[in-house]
């Protein structure tokens, strides 16, 4: 079998793309990562990927005519480093069904939530603002809804008395590094099953 090739998507500062770098020099991810893309051009992403050797660019939004010439410009970039598994990274844009078709099924996302609750990009504030006792993060897959895809892993944190947004991102991103690895771990061996357009198996 041919080795799986990832193509990270980030807008930031690229956490998650540092820890599954991490998982795959250890080799709990048996993959390598083609091609790192950022839609903003001070990304701190790319100074990260580029520090480690990996392929970096930079598809500027602003400097699109469209929402469907930035998706071509992805597409084709992701197509030209031979992508296997699309991983969205703090890549903060809804992808259109342009964009879903050309991966199907091959799109992971990471999520602040335990999802569907807490959808969007206000997850932490949303959280505390509700109340809840629990929170955490959610991997994936990628349809053409927002954080709307059949999910694969979840783990949970508990929501303390006197959490800020901060408190409360700081330790669910620690989650996200452990759970984020684990979940392309089990796509790149062949493990995940989706069932229907809403459940996943994981195989033994």
């Amino acid at each position: 079998m041919s080795k799986h090739i990832l193509g990270i998507l980030c807008s930031g500062r690229g956490s998650n793309m540092q820890s599954i770098m991490a998982a795959i020099k250890s080799g709990q991810i048996k993959a390598e990562i083609g091609i790192v893309l950022t839609d903003k051009p001070e990304a701190r992403a790319l100074q990260v990927a580029s520090e480690a050797g990996i392929k970096s660019v930079c598809v500027n939004r602003k400097a699109c005519a469209s929402q469907q010439e930035f998706e071509e410009k992805l597409v084709a970039e992701l197509q030209a480093a031979n992508v296997t598994l699309v991983v969205l990274a703090g890549f903060m844009r809804i992808l259109s069904p342009y964009f879903v078709d050309a991966y199907r099924h091959q799109i992971l996302n990471i999520h602040p939530s335990l999802l569907p609750s807490f959808g969007g990009a206000h997850a932490h504030r949303d959280v505390l603002a509700y109340g809840t006792k629990v929170s955490g993060c959610t991997i994936h897959f990628v349809d053409e809804g927002m954080d709307h895809g059949p999910i694969i892993l979840q783990d949970t944190v508990p929501v303390l008395d006197g959490d800020t947004e901060e408190t409360l991102a700081a330790r669910v991103l620690e989650k996200e590094h452990i759970l984020y690895p684990r979940a392309i771990e089990l796509f790149v061996d062949g493990r995940l099953e989706l069932l229907d357009d809403r459940h996943v198996r994981i195989k033994e």
